[in-house]
C-alpha cells in the first residue's frame, strides 16, 4: 500500500447523515430547552468545557437520569482531585440499563469458539439478572460488598455484572487467560465476598481448563464466602474441588418474584474496580462511580458513537480490559451489544469480518493492531463479505496510523465513518474520539470529547496548538477515579496523575491538537525517543517500520548513556518465512530516515521471536527499557499480565550480553 500523508481528507458525512445523528438531535434540544444556539462541533465542545456545570446538567436532563433523591449541586468544586458530581442525588446504574426496552428485541448477540451465534432478548436478560440478584441477596451481598469475576466475554458475565450493580455492590473482573498470581494480585486487594468463574476457555482451537487455577485463587481470598461457577468450556464441568460452589443453573433457579429491585446509591458511590495492566508491579485498583460512569457512557456512546436502538455494537475485547465495561455500556443506549470470545485470527484472520456479516453489526470496535495486521495480510473484507450494515469502525489501544485509515476505505467500505479513540482504564472512556458530523482525516482523531477539557501542555505548563505536548485535563470529569482502593490518603492517586502539573490531570500521552481541532496521539510520553534533543513518539517509528512488508511488528526503546548520548535498539519480529537480513535493515532505515528523521534511525537492529505485550495487546516499552537499564524483571513487570511470559526472556539475556 502506498504511503498516505497524515491529515489527508478521507471522508465527510453528507447532510442527511448529519441531520439523522443523535448529536444533531441534542443541538436541537439545546435550542428548544436551553435557548443555546450552537451549530458546529467545535463551538459545542468549547461551551461544554467552559460551562461544564451547564453542560453536564444538560446531559442529566437530555438522558432523563432517574434519581431517587434530587440533586442540588452539579459540581462541588473545580479542584482536582476531590471534585464531586451531583452529590445529593441517588441513582442505580442497572436501573438505567433496563428502562424502556422492547422485551423481545435482542439485547445481546454472542458467540465464541465453542458456542455458535445466539441471541439473548431484553426479556431474558432481565429475567436472568433478577434471578441472579436474588441469589446474591441470599448470599448476603449488600451495598459496598465486592463481587469479583474470573470470566470470559460471554453473556453470563453481563448478567452477573448487572445483578451486582443493581444491589449497589462493587464489580471487578479478570479474564481467564490471566495467570493465577495476576488474578490474586488484583482480587486480594479488594477482599471480595463472592466470586463468579468459568471452568475454562478455548483460544485458537486449544482448550484451557481453569478449575485448578480457580481453586488456587480461592485459597488466597480469605474473605470469599461463595463461588458461582459457569460451565463454559465443558457443559458437564466438575466443580467438586471448589469450596462453597453454586453452579450457574442453580443460581438462576426460580425462587420468587421475577422482578429486579434497585438499590439507589449516592452518585459518587463505587460501581466497579478496574485494574491497571500491572506491567510495573501490583496493579492499581481504580475505582469509578455509578453516576460518573452512567453519565459519561451515555454521552460517549450516544453523542459520539451515535448508538441508537437500531444499532448493533461490537468491540473485540476480554473482561480484563476496560473496553468490556464500555461495550456493556452500549446497553444504556438501547443498542444490541455483540460479544465474541476467542482468538480473532482463528481459524483465520477473516473470522471477525465474517462475524460482522453474520451479526449485521453497525459498529465494529477493534484495536489498531488488528487493523494493521489485516492491512499487512492484504485482506479485502469488503469484497468478500456483505458489510452493508456497517457504518462505523472504531479503533483504540494504540494510535491507528494513516495507512490503517486508508486500508479501511480501500478494502472495507468507501462510505465509512472511522473513529480512532484514545483514553484509558483510568477513566473507562475515551478523552479523544469520533463524532458522526465531522470529517475523517488520515491518522487523526476527530475531536476532543464533550465535557473533557483536554489540552496539550508544553514543559512550562502552557497550552499549545500544532505542537506535540503532554495530554492534560484541566477541568474535572465525571468518570475520573473517585479514589484508588486502599489509598486512604490519596498518595498513589496523586502520584499517578497530579505530580507533573499540580491540580491538573496529566495522562502520560503525547498529544498534538491541530489548528482544525483534530488530534494526533504519539504514544506514551515516558516512552519518547529523544535523539540529539529531538523528541519523537514511538508511534511515528512504528508507522515507518510498518511500511516494510516483511516485518510483523516492532518495539523501540531509548536507553540513556552516561556520556549524554543514548542507545536506541529496534527489536523486530519478522513475518513467518522471513529473516532480518541486511537488506531489510536498510529498508527500515530508509523508512525511518524519510518519515521521521535521520537522527531517529536506531543504533541497532535485533530480531526477536516474540514481542512482550499485555493481554490487551499493548507493547511493553517502559518495562523493556527498565530491564535493559539493569532492573530485575520481577521489579518492573508482572508476568501474569503478559500475553506470553516467555517473550521477556530474550530481553533479559540481551541486557546481560549487549549492555
Amino acid at each position: 500500500m502506498s504511503q498516505i500523508k497524515e491529515g489527508t481528507l478521507l471522508w465527510e458525512p453528507d447532510e442527511q447523515r448529519k441531520q439523522q445523528s443523535i448529536i444533531y438531535d441534542y443541538l436541537k434540544w439545546l435550542k428548544t430547552n436551553k435557548n443555546i444556539h450552537i451549530d458546529d462541533y467545535q463551538s459545542l465542545w468549547e461551551w461544554s468545557v467552559n460551562e461544564i456545570e451547564a453542560f453536564w446538567e444538560s446531559q442529566w436532563e437530555y438522558f432523563t437520569i432517574k434519581s431517587e433523591k434530587p440533586y442540588k449541586t452539579v459540581l462541588s468544586s473545580h479542584q482536582m482531585p476531590g471534585a464531586k458530581w451531583f452529590p445529593e442525588s441517588t441513582i442505580n446504574y442497572t436501573e438505567h440499563i433496563f428502562r424502556n426496552r422492547e422485551a423481545n428485541k435482542p439485547a445481546i448477540i454472542h458467540a465464541s469458539e465453542t458456542r455458535s451465534k445466539s441471541e439473548v432478548t431484553w426479556k431474558q436478560l432481565y429475567k436472568e439478572t433478577a434471578a441472579l440478584q436474588r441469589t446474591l441477596v441470599k448470599l448476603n451481598v449488600q451495598k459496598g460488598d465486592r463481587v469479583v469475576a474470573y470470566v470470559s466475554n460471554i453473556y453470563e458475565s453481563v448478567v452477573a455484572f448487572l445483578a451486582t450493580a443493581s444491589l449497589g455492590a462493587i464489580w471487578s473482573s479478570a479474564s481467564p487467560d490471566f495467570g493465577t498470581q495476576s488474578v490474586i494480585d488484583r482480587f486480594k486487594q479488594i477482599e471480595p465476598k463472592v466470586m463468579i468463574t468459568v471452568d475454562g476457555y478455548s483460544y485458537g482451537g486449544k482448550q484451557f481448563d481453569r478449575t485448578e487455577t480457580v481453586r488456587n485463587i480461592q485459597s488466597e481470598l480469605p474473605t470469599l464466602e461463595a463461588t458461582i461457577a459457569i460451565p463454559y468450556l465443558n457443559e458437564s464441568a466438575d466443580f467438586s474441588k471448589l469450596v462453597n460452589v453454586i453452579p450457574w443453573d442453580k443460581a438462576l433457579e426460580e425462587n420468587g418474584e421475577e422482578t429486579l429491585t434497585f438499590e439507589h446509591v449516592p452518585f459518587n458511590d463505587p460501581l466497579w474496580v478496574l485494574f491497571s495492566s500491572g506491567t510495573t508491579g501490583i496493579p492499581k485498583p481504580i475505582v469509578q462511580s455509578q453516576g460518573g460512569i452512567l453519565l459519561e457512557h451515555l454521552k460517549a456512546l450516544t453523542l459520539h458513537a451515535d448508538l441508537g436502538e437500531d444499532d448493533r455494537f461490537f468491540w473485540f475485547t476480554t473482561t480484563g480490559w476496560m473496553m468490556w465495561n464500555f461495550l456493556v455500556g452500549g446497553l444504556l443506549t438501547g443498542s444490541t451489544i455483540i460479544l465474541y470470545d476467542g482468538n480473532p485470527a482463528y481459524p483465520d484472520k477473516k473470522m471477525l469480518w465474517k462475524f460482522a456479516e453474520e451479526t449485521k453489526m453497525t459498529v465494529f470496535g477493534t484495536s489498531a493492531s488488528y487493523i494493521t495486521a489485516c492491512m499487512k495480510d492484504e485482506l479485502n473484507p469488503g469484497e468478500e463479505f456483505d458489510l452493508s450494515h456497517l457504518k462505523n469502525i472504531s479503533s483504540t489501544g494504540s494510535p491507528l496510523p494513516p495507512e490503517g485509515f486508508q486500508w479501511c476505505y480501500e478494502n472495507v467500505k468507501k462510505d465509512l465513518w472511522i473513529a480512532s479513540a484514545s483514553g484509558g482504564t483510568d477513566v473507562c472512556t475515551a478523552f479523544i474520539l469520533g463524532a458522526p458530523i465531522l470529517p475523517v482525516y488520515a491518522g487523526e482523531l476527530q475531536c476532543r470529547g464533550l465535557g473533557a477539557k483536554i489540552e496539550s501542555f508544553n514543559e512550562d505548563g502552557h497550552s499549545q496548538i500544532d505542537e506535540v505536548g503532554e495530554l492534560v485535563l484541566t477541568e474535572p470529569f465525571p468518570s475520573m477515579p473517585i479514589y484508588f482502593w486502599n489509598d486512604e490518603d490519596g498518595t498513589r492517586l496523586h502520584e499517578s496523575y497530579y505530580d507533573v502539573y499540580p491540580g491538573i490531570w496529566c495522562h502520560g500521552d503525547y498529544l498534538k491538537i491541530t489548528d482544525r481541532h483534530t488530534c494526533v496521539i504519539y504514544g506514551r510520553s515516558d516512552a519518547t525517543i529523544n535523539r540529539g534533543g529531538i523528541r519523537i513518539g514511538t508511534s511515528e517509528i512504528y508507522r515507518a517500520v510498518d511500511q516494510v512488508k516483511e516485518v510483523a511488528d516492532s518495539l523501540i526503546v531509548d536507553i540513556p548513556k552516561d556520556d549524554g548520548d543514548s542507545f536506541t535498539p529496534l527489536f523486530v519480529q519478522m513475518k513467518e518465512g522471513y529473516e532480518l537480513t541486511a537488506d531489510i535493515q536498510q529498508a527500515i532505515k530508509k523508512q525511518i530516515r524519510t518519515q521521521c528523521s535521520p537522527r531517529h534511525v536506531p543504533t541497532g537492529f535485533y530480531e526477536v521471536p516474540d514481542l512482550p505485550k499485555t493481554l490487551n495487546g499493548k507493547k511493553l516499552e517502559i518495562p523493556v527499557k527498565k530491564i535493559l537499564m539493569g532492573r530485575p524483571v520481577e521489579k518492573v513487570v508482572n508476568k501474569g499480565s503478559l500475553s506470553s511470559e516467555d517473550a521477556l526472556d530474550f530481553f533479559v539475556e540481551f541486557a546481560k550480553e549487549k549492555i
